[in-house]
């Protein structure tokens, strides 16, 4: 995994930036004054933890990649970078008053370890976790045209429950989850960034931003699905196929959970 982003992040903020409506979003449910510690884990190239620090919170950005916390680095010294493995924090008990993580949680080989962990960093307060679930990327449409690479996708996914079960094991409390739904002026190209933009998918700098193109796609899969997607927007037929998959649990969702 840290191969990886090591290789994804040599490229990563061509097509990724923080969307402001996350932020907005992720600093709410922090429920924080100005000024706080707050850690964001599996921070990546530091988009978000950037986003929030100019809200006015104390950040610290963690990653197990060294390219994307070089990345961070060049981008801005108001946040303290550290290279660290999630399951391993290299921070005292007690250390922060909140906690993020940005569509990292499927990346987590031990989700259970790593949120033990946060809940030792935290001297109490939230963890905020920004994510999907495969119930949802069951009606992501982009299932028409690289099945095989959203159906590994979909298992990479840590189900909800599960989620719920590992933040409580670990001592969170009060878990709660808000459904959010991608807009078609969404800045952070991930996965479903392209919902309402089809077009994207056509855009290899768009796809290399995306870990389920670089790593479950087979290569023969994504040229024939874009000569397909790439017809189906000439056509007229992609605004069909989007109807088929519509679903009511949202595209993505917030996972809340506070430290009892």
């Amino acid at each position: 995994m840290t191969a990886l982003y090591d290789r994804i992040g040599r490229d990563y903020d061509v097509t990724r930036q923080a969307d402001p409506e996350i932020v907005r979003r992720l600093r709410v449910h922090l429920q924080l004054r100005d000024g706080r510690p707050v850690l964001d884990v599996g921070c990546g190239t530091g988009n978000y933890t950037i986003a929030l620090a100019e809200t006015g919170l104390m950040m610290t950005g963690a990653d197990v990649s060294r390219e994307m916390i070089r990345q961070a680095e060049r981008k801005s010294d108001r946040v303290k970078w550290v290279q660290a493995d999630a399951e391993a924090l290299p921070f005292p008990d007690g250390t922060f008053d909140g906690a993020t993580m940005v569509l990292c949680a499927h990346h987590m080989q031990k989700i259970g370890k790593v949120f033990s962990e946060v809940c030792r960093v935290l001297r109490s307060g939230r963890l905020v976790i920004f994510t999907s679930s495969p119930e949802q990327m069951e009606r992501y449409w982009l299932r028409e045209y690289f099945p095989r690479a959203l159906e590994a996708a979909s298992r990479q996914m840590p189900p909800v429950s599960l989620l719920t079960a590992r933040l409580k094991e670990a001592g969170f409390v009060r878990c709660e989850a808000e459904t959010f739904l991608v807009q078609p002026d969404l800045q952070d190209l991930f996965l479903y960034s392209g919902k309402h933009r089809p077009h994207l998918y056509l855009d290899p700098a768009v796809r290399a931003g995306i870990s389920t193109f670089v790593t479950l796609a087979e290569e023969e899969e994504i040229r024939t699905g874009c000569e397909r997607l790439r017809a189906d927007i000439k056509s007229g037929r992609i605004d069909r196929v989007r109807e088929l998959y519509a679903g009511n649990r949202g595209d993505y969702l917030f996972i809340v959970a506070e430290k009892g």
